[in-house]
């Protein structure tokens, strides 16, 4: 698949996740203390993302 996410620690130990797409970062989630949060994190995008509106602002 050519877009996935991934957990990963930062630096500050904290659980961030990011959403790539043939391997590259397209976005990533602010950090968090548990796996677990990291987790609802990305399961809220996917719940909430599709319907989300686009504003174009420019």
């Amino acid at each position: 698949m050519a877009h996935y996410f991934e957990i990963k620690k930062n630096k500050a130990g904290e659980f961030v996740a990011y959403f790539k797409y043939d391997s590259e970062t397209i976005f990533w989630t602010e950090g968090y203390s548990s796996k677990a949060s990291a987790k609802n994190a990305i399961e809220s995008i996917l719940k909430n993302g599709p319907g989300a509106e686009v504003r174009d602002e420019a």
